[in-house]
């Protein structure tokens, strides 16, 4: 049975967004996108708003702010996806993370708030791109410049929160609950 979402090929990205796509692995993200909701929130979900506003270094997002980051991107890429799979003619927008986190006020935010959100809008992603027919997602449109089809932004949504899972518990000491 093939996927709903195909894998998208190197030509259908930037180089630079490869080591996002490249975190996804086999070729049916749709599972895995909903599967990272379980993920981020036993990362998260048990820590105390204290623990929630810890940075690694100084000039570190805290846990917080990179969870606020993955809904913004989340938000971001979806958009484009969107965009590009309704053959939008107009080049779309660049984002630039670091003021998007500075702007976000995460760290005034209440943990489960930003745990919820990420949930909320996964869940209405996952709805929006599940039927999404295979020619449909292989559309292209350009975003910050660059080219992409419709399926490298839906892998790159799941290979950017694997990224930051990643880096939740290498750089921050967070783990996932034994079963």
């Amino acid at each position: 049975m093939q996927p709903c979402i195909p894998r998208p090929r190197p030509d259908e990205y930037a180089p630079y967004y490869a080591q996002y796509i490249n975190q996804v692995p086999g070729d049916d993200v749709i599972p895995i996108l909903l599967d990272q909701i379980g993920l981020l929130r036993g990362l998260a979900g048990r820590l105390t708003e204290e623990q929630a506003a810890y940075r690694f270094a100084p000039d570190a997002w805290s846990i917080k702010q990179v969870l606020g980051h993955i809904n913004d991107v989340e938000r971001v890429f979806a958009f484009r996806a969107l965009c590009i799979s309704r053959k939008e003619p107009a080049a779309l927008p660049s984002f630039e993370q670091e003021p998007y986190v500075a702007e976000g006020g995460f760290d005034a935010r209440p943990l489960a708030e930003l745990l919820d959100e990420f949930e909320l809008l996964r869940r209405a992603n996952v709805l929006a791109f599940k039927h999404m027919p295979a020619e449909i997602s292989a559309r292209r449109g350009i975003a910050s410049g660059l080219e992409f089809s419709v399926r490298s932004l839906i892998y790159m949504l799941a290979g950017h929160a694997f990224a930051h899972a990643e880096s939740l518990q290498t750089d921050y000491g967070l783990s996932v609950p034994a079963a």
